[in-house]
């Protein structure tokens, strides 16, 4: 999973949140391009979980778990996936959550976490397994607009979930 998503870093150069029709299950943007969302999501495939058909199916069993914030009625394999909010509640409902904390060592590679960004914007990345200058936290790897990039993120914004799938 760790070397799906840190793989991404230098191919997936742009951001591109337009909604298009995908194939399912399997679908994808070009790889080219995605959003914050789409890393976690082709890290995941990369370890054999294509989280487009498990949150689908997720979703059409429990719907009321997961945010009605745009309004769909009805599961939409072609977005779903690509939204952080339906990861984050995927996730929680699959009991992967962990507490989120101050600390960076409560934070290790393969790690989930999503933002608040200072805007309202919500993101998400991955925790790798490369540290950070000062050697004391773990690396990023993320979209937030211009392409896939591994960073020293981790307390950049405000943490709203933490969660270790693996």
């Amino acid at each position: 999973m760790l070397d799906g998503a840190i793989g991404q870093a230098g191919v997936t150069t742009s951001y591109d949140p337009s909604y298009v029709g995908l194939a399912y299950p399997g679908g994808d943007v070009p790889e080219q391009t995605g959003v914050c969302s789409d890393v976690v999501v082709r890290a995941f495939r990369k370890a054999g979980i294509d989280l487009q058909k498990e949150i689908h199916e997720d979703m059409k069993a429990a719907r009321s778990d997961y945010p009605a914030k745009w309004g769909a009625n009805n599961p939409d394999p072609n977005i779903d996936q690509r939204r952080v909010l339906n990861l984050m509640a995927y996730f929680r409902r699959k009991g992967k959550s962990l507490p989120i904390s101050d600390s960076a060592t409560d934070y290790q590679p393969g790690d989930i976490v999503a933002w608040d960004l200072t805007s309202g914007i919500d993101h998400i990345g991955i925790v790798t397994n490369m540290l950070s200058d000062s050697g004391d936290r773990y690396l990023i790897v993320h979209n937030i607009g211009a392409g896939t990039r591994v960073e020293d993120v981790l307390f950049d914004w405000t943490i709203k979930g933490h969660y270790r799938f693996f």
